[in-house]
């Protein structure tokens, strides 16, 4: 059983460490942590790993953050990949720092990397793993968040949270949407 997971964010050094790259930084633990590297392959960095008899395909877009949905309809074309073993990982301001959500469909939200999936796939309805980075910023100020490197006070928390979000996925491929949401929406991360 083959799933697909999409981490979004933007490549570059100047986007490292920010708070909209949150879903390759969740990706590259995920990927170092059952052994596998990535490597630049068609518009996406991607790396395969197994995990419990199944294989993961995890892509990061290099198309940008705002023609993610290019990648995301490739690699699930190319592997024959079912929707609802795609899981996309975003950033989400509505959610706060201490908070990870998993849902089976939803909205973009105000997210250009969600909705560049939507126009792709042109339906909301597939798996996304929502990273509350909170929204502790001045009014008109949201791009300059998201695209904002991590306050210091906040990185022992957010490698936590990486680490919590690492063991969501996992669930998901191996536990399925229902249970993983029903075991990690309601929890609170904290130091």
């Amino acid at each position: 059983m083959n799933f697909l997971i999409a981490g979004l964010g933007n490549m570059g050094s100047e986007y490292e460490g920010t708070r909209h790259n949150i879903g390759f930084d969740v990706l590259d633990e995920l990927v170092s942590k059952h052994g596998g590297k990535f490597a630049i392959d068609r518009l996406a960095a991607m790396a395969e790993i197994s995990f419990r008899g199944k294989t993961i395909t995890c892509i990061k877009p290099t198309t940008y953050m705002n023609l993610s949905g290019k990648a995301v309809r490739y690699w699930l074309e190319k592997k024959k990949i079912p929707i609802e073993r795609l899981l996309v990982i975003t950033d989400d301001i509505a959610l706060p720092i201490s908070r990870l959500r998993i849902r089976g469909n939803g909205t973009d939200a105000g997210h250009n990397g969600l909705r560049s999936v939507f126009e792709e796939l042109q339906t909301t309805e597939y798996p996304r793993l929502r990273y509350g980075v909170g929204n502790d910023f001045p009014r008109g100020m949201q791009v300059e968040w998201v695209l904002g490197k991590w306050r210091n006070e906040d990185l022992p928390l957010i490698k936590i949270k990486n680490s919590k979000a690492v063991l969501v996925v996992e669930s998901f491929v191996y536990m399925g949407l229902e249970r993983t949401m029903n075991d990690y929406n309601k929890i609170e991360i904290t130091l």
